[in-house]
């Protein structure tokens, strides 16, 4: 199901909760980052632990025990039929060995809440690892090793890049499912269960995304960037695969609606079958990202399926300046752009159908980018789009200087 549009315009600061209608007098906060608060929120409502939609409410000032009457309301006024819905609680998820893999570099501020948040999960057979990314000095490793002990595993990748680093993660993950998150992320307590039950309903399935919410929206950068689209991807449960859409010529182009790097998860062995992730792409190598994107097409390519759980839930901490927005947004169109090259390198027909379908496939994000800012109160920044449009048309040219850059220092080739 899909929540409808909030009735207050995102804007900062809105302070992010959420509320179980099946405990209605709680109130909880992500990764318990700051005590309920008063004032403007962005509130997740949930029933037995399923997500139902997001609500914005107003909490009496200096009354923060009202609020989780106030968001209750909310979500009867703005959910409609969605508020009433009971599901089922999730029976125990089977106790299938995971990998949780996160890569970080010089954040150690952003990494410890992160690993505390994984760390609460309720999976019972959950390891923890740690790839840190090309660092300036040792203060993560000394991090992990004097707060962490043996509950996490320490590894260093000496060569700067991402998705370097989450295959340094994936050569030594022991478990059946690889998942991943960033260090800038909070995971749920129930992140993991749900990755677990997803895989276990289809043994097609071969990669699972997530949800992924705002942490928090202090920042008018922030409250921006959920205005232009954020990660969110909704409530509603979806799968793609090739044998479902055989008639899809633009499936392999619709990968950035799968989810994104911050929530995802794949069978182990499939992801190494598949060579992990390109190595040319990826933050902290020319093309800014899509590594997460090629290797949702490589399981599509490989006949596997990609599903979407919104009960697979992380909180983002997006950037707090513009700054950092700009360079962020500039980064996904040139990510998607590079993304794009390397789908055509290893599938050339596919560069036919871009041409043939480019006009449709950019009329479509343009009127995804606006639908959702309208759904949020206001208009995208134009600024933004164009931004994100000038990096997509530089993004198969850093490609291929990726590649090049690659083989020259001898590091090995592209996945």
């Amino acid at each position: 199901m899909t929540s409808p549009p909030p009735v207050v315009p995102l804007a900062a600061p809105t302070r992010v909760v959420e509320l179980d209608l099946a405990r209605p007098d709680e109130i909880r906060t992500p990764g318990g980052l700051r005590p309920a608060p008063t004032g403007r929120v962005l509130a997740l409502v949930r029933r037995h632990g399923h997500p139902l939609g997001l609500v914005t409410a107003t909490g009496p000032v200096g009354d923060p025990a009202a609020l989780p009457r106030v968001v209750a309301e909310a979500a009867r006024s703005q959910l409609g039929a969605a508020a009433a819905a009971d599901p089922a609680p999730e029976p125990p998820a089977a106790a299938t060995p995971v990998s949780v893999i996160v890569c970080t570099r010089d954040r150690e501020d952003l990494l410890e809440p992160c690993l505390d948040a994984v760390l609460r999960t309720t999976h019972p057979r959950t390891e923890l690892i740690v790839v840190d990314n090309a660092p300036s000095d040792d203060a993560t490793e000394r991090l992990v090793r004097s707060r962490y002990g043996g509950r996490v595993r320490y590894l260093r990748e000496p060569v700067a890049g991402l998705a370097r680093a989450r295959n340094t993660g994936l050569a030594a993950a022991h478990g059946e499912l690889c998942v991943f998150t960033d260090d800038d992320a909070l995971a749920d307590p129930g992140w993991v269960p749900a990755m677990v039950a997803a895989f276990r309903a289809d043994d097609r399935i071969g990669c699972v995304t997530g949800l992924v919410l705002p942490a928090e929206l202090d920042t008018e950068a922030q409250a921006a960037f959920e205005r232009y689209g954020g990660y969110t991807k909704g409530f509603t449960a979806r799968t793609w695969s090739l044998r479902e859409h055989p008639r899809d010529p633009l499936l392999p182009l619709r990968v950035g609606g799968f989810g994104t790097g911050a929530n995802m998860a794949f069978r182990t062995d499939l992801l190494r079958r598949i060579g992990g992730f390109d190595t040319a792409t990826g933050a902290g190598t020319r093309t800014c990202g899509g590594e997460d994107l090629l290797a949702f097409f490589a399981v599509l390519e490989g006949g596997g399926t990609v599903a979407y759980r919104p009960d697979a839930i992380v909180w983002h901490r997006h950037r707090r300046t513009m700054d950092g927005l700009a360079a962020q947004v500039y980064g996904f169109g040139v990510g998607f752009g590079a993304y794009l090259a390397a789908a055509v390198a290893r599938r050339p027909a596919l560069l036919g159908t871009m041409v043939r379908h480019a006009p449709r496939c950019a009329g479509e994000m343009v009127r995804r980018r606006r639908t959702r800012a309208a759904r949020n109160g206001g208009r995208a920044p134009g600024e933004l789009g164009r931004l994100e449009l000038r990096g997509m048309v530089r993004g198969p040219h850093t490609y291929l200087l990726s590649r090049w850059q690659q083989r020259g220092n001898r590091v090995g080739e592209p996945s």
